[in-house]
């Protein structure tokens, strides 16, 4: 079992509000709030006419504007990620030295930010190309639909870094009980759901339904709840 280290407790008044509760977790939630809109209600599928198969002439149906709100909403989850894992760095991994997987949870977190930042990025590109875009008329239908095919699972897959940190907090929880026992279950679900789509069906996005919903809901626990991590 890895034990919290009573000495180091950094930053103690910049992490806490006045009930004594850590505020670095909302960085979080954020990113869990930013995320599902970014990856599930900006898809740019969404909206269109299903086809089979799918063809250039799908573009007909693309809405410029989701695909900008992609972008925007993106980025932003991409920003709170790395925040969130500088802030996880700095608060948690100096209270728990000899936990591993303390330590895989902040680099899982950079690898998504990473890997999102061209999912997202390609949906800005959509937009702008897209007519009434900013660049409009830069590519013509089948240049278009490349970028449309990019964002078919772009938004998604990135989010697999996300569901890695989420089997380091069920460690932490169910093994080391450094966290809320309830988080370490219940973070067990997103790992068991991946790994099942993508070993039985080959799906490689199903990590960008779940991620943000574990990291909302994850990291609102951490905010309101007792673990040891932020007490």
């Amino acid at each position: 079992m890895t034990t919290i280290d009573p000495d180091a407790r950094p930053g103690r008044m910049a992490r806490e509000d006045g009930n004594g509760r850590a505020k670095w977790p909302l960085y979080g939630v954020g990113a869990g709030l930013f995320g599902g809109v970014a990856t599930v209600l900006a898809d740019v599928r969404a909206g269109t006419v299903e086809r089979t198969p799918v063809e250039a002439s799908v573009l007909d149906d693309v809405s410029r504007s989701v695909a900008h709100l992609g972008l925007v909403a993106g980025f932003l989850t991409v920003s709170l990620l790395l925040v969130l894992a500088a802030a996880w760095r700095r608060q948690v991994e100096p209270r728990v030295p000899s936990s591993t997987a303390a330590y895989v949870v902040s680099g899982a977190l950079t690898a998504s930010a990473a890997g999102l930042t061209y999912g997202y990025g390609w949906k800005g590109a959509l937009a702008i190309y897209l007519p009434d875009g900013l660049n409009e008329r830069s590519f013509g239908d089948d240049g278009l639909f490349v970028y449309f095919m990019l964002n078919d699972f772009g938004g998604y897959i990135g989010w697999l870094g996300v569901v890695v940190a989420a089997g380091a907090v069920a460690w932490m929880a169910l093994r080391e009980r450094t966290i809320s026992r309830w988080i370490g279950w219940f973070s067990v679900v997103p790992v068991l759901a991946v790994v099942l789509f993508a070993g039985i069906t080959g799906l490689p996005g199903f990590q960008g339904v779940v991620g943000p919903v574990w990291m909302l809901v994850t990291f609102l626990g951490l905010a309101w709840g007792r673990s040891a991590i932020v007490r």
